[in-house]
């Protein structure tokens, strides 16, 4: 699943994203302040932030310029009750890619997510096919070679993201880093449990797992 940062400091409003975030199955990470949030995108990597504009100690404004001056590329959602033209074209200009006004509503909200989400992957479509392998991340739902994989959560967090990147190897560490959250113990055992896991839900008694390990590397799923 998705992994999403929201920068906001109405902890009345923060709550009520995590919920409806966390509903659509998102894995959801919450900070406060501007500078609080720079810090995270640096060591972490996420699918999409929601911004607020007015923050402490760093405004949502200077930390998209901030964040793209050290070229992420992250989608970024603004959320924020100025509506003016020149307000909007000031978000856009600092790198913002959508710009939600308050108050708003959550339907709006997860589906300009989701669209972000999609257009940054280049997928046309909420599916992803890698090989004999289909996850629908709305639904929930792995099907190989039309027959439904159920998987728990991380086991599916961890699917969704390597099927987004095929072929590509990722660390151990940036693993931890897109797919389990930065409030969490997760540990270079816990990676080794997932992926034991999965290969037994998703290869059964086949040969040649669908998950690789590149020794020395890290792990990566092969398209074919």
């Amino acid at each position: 699943m998705a992994k999403i940062l929201v920068v906001e400091d109405d902890l009345n409003l923060c709550d009520f994203l995590m919920d409806s975030l966390q509903f659509e199955r998102y894995t959801v990470e919450l900070v406060h302040n501007g500078l609080d949030a720079l810090e995270r995108l640096r060591i972490s990597e996420y699918d999409a932030v929601i911004l607020d504009w007015s923050l402490p100690e760093m405004d949502g404004l200077t930390l998209c310029r901030e964040v793209r001056a050290e070229r992420s590329k992250v989608p970024i959602l603004m959320l924020t009750g100025r509506d003016t033209m020149i307000d909007k074209l000031a978000g856009l200009n600092a790198g913002v890619d959508d710009y939600l006004t308050k108050p708003f509503d959550v339907r709006e909200l997860v589906a300009r997510v989701k669209s972000l989400i999609r257009r940054s992957a280049g997928l046309t479509s909420n599916e992803l096919r890698v090989g004999p392998l289909v996850l629908d991340p709305e639904k929930h739902v792995v099907r190989k070679n039309e027959s439904e994989i159920q998987l728990l959560p991380t086991e599916f967090a961890l699917l969704e993201f390597l099927m987004r990147h095929p072929d590509q190897v990722f660390s151990q560490e940036a693993l931890l880093q897109r797919v389990w959250t930065s409030e969490s113990e997760a540990t270079s055992e816990a990676i080794r449990s997932c992926v034991k896991r999965l290969r037994k839900k998703i290869d059964g008694d086949s040969g040649e797992p669908l998950i690789q390990t590149v020794h020395g590397v890290g792990y990566k799923l092969r398209s074919v």
